[in-house]
């Protein structure tokens, strides 16, 4: 991997080649266990061998590695989630499943690339995405496939929004970038690399992306835990947090 690449663009490039790597696993193995420890494992390998090629300085968080104790108050860290959404992946057919790729630089996600490799995408923070207009009708809540939480119900009725289901945390911050759906907001618990990308991305495109309660989502942390996600439309953001003030969890 060349180190002349800008962040933006190694970021795009190794996300894009961890989604090919996924593709081709998907049609080379048929056990569903074995096809998700592959994936996790194989696309991770990719990523990291890539950073270190390109980037051999900068400290690494992934979800599928041993934390390194370099990236604790380290300016740079890239923060990786080789496979979001392991279980959709391995689901034939299934569509909702993302690589991420990111750059925390002094606490904020500045770089990203979101791959969604079944549907040959890959969004990234340069060039930014363009977000279409939202069409007429209620508005779309992105919630979990599997474990709806409860802030979403509460949304939904204070809204008076629909339930779009999808799988992962990528997949449905996307969703909102691409104008399939107008609201992400996930609480119960997440870790920085399940929304790094995702919310470089969403920023970069011009979305709000903060924490439920509405303060900045920090990343490069020690402790990679950051329970809850709020990815919207700007125009709806100042809605959805007033529904957010009165959910019984807040």
């Amino acid at each position: 991997m060349s180190p002349t690449l800008s962040d933006h663009a190694l970021a795009a490039e190794l996300a894009e080649q961890a989604g090919r790597l996924l593709l081709e696993l998907r049609e080379q193995i048929s056990d569903p266990a074995k096809l998700k420890a592959a994936g996790d494992h194989r696309a991770n390998e990719l990523i990291l061998a890539g950073l270190a090629d390109a980037r051999p300085d900068d400290p690494i968080l992934s979800e599928e590695s041993p934390d390194d104790s370099k990236r604790h108050g380290a300016d740079r860290v890239w923060i990786v989630d080789p496979l979001d959404g392991t279980r959709e992946f391995g689901e034939p057919g299934r569509t909702d499943w993302a690589v991420h790729v990111a750059l925390a630089e002094r606490g904020r996600a500045t770089v990203g690339a979101v791959a969604l490799p079944a549907r040959g995408l890959v969004l990234s923070t340069d060039p930014a995405p363009v977000v279409p207009a939202r069409p007429t009708g209620p508005i779309r809540l992105l919630v979990s496939r599997s474990r709806p939480p409860a802030v979403a119900e509460h949304l939904a009725t204070i809204l008076d929004a629909v339930l779009v289901p999808m799988g992962s945390a990528g997949a449905k911050a996307m969703a909102v970038v691409l104008g399939d759906g107008d609201v992400y907001a996930h609480s119960g618990g997440q870790y920085q690399w399940d929304s790094a990308a995702p919310v470089a991305v969403a920023l970069a495109a011009g979305l709000h992306a903060t924490r439920l309660d509405g303060s900045p989502l920090v990343y490069g942390e020690p402790d990679p835990w950051l329970p809850d996600l709020l990815v919207c439309r700007p125009e709806l953001a100042p809605s959805v947090q007033a529904a957010l003030r009165k959910a019984p969890s807040s």
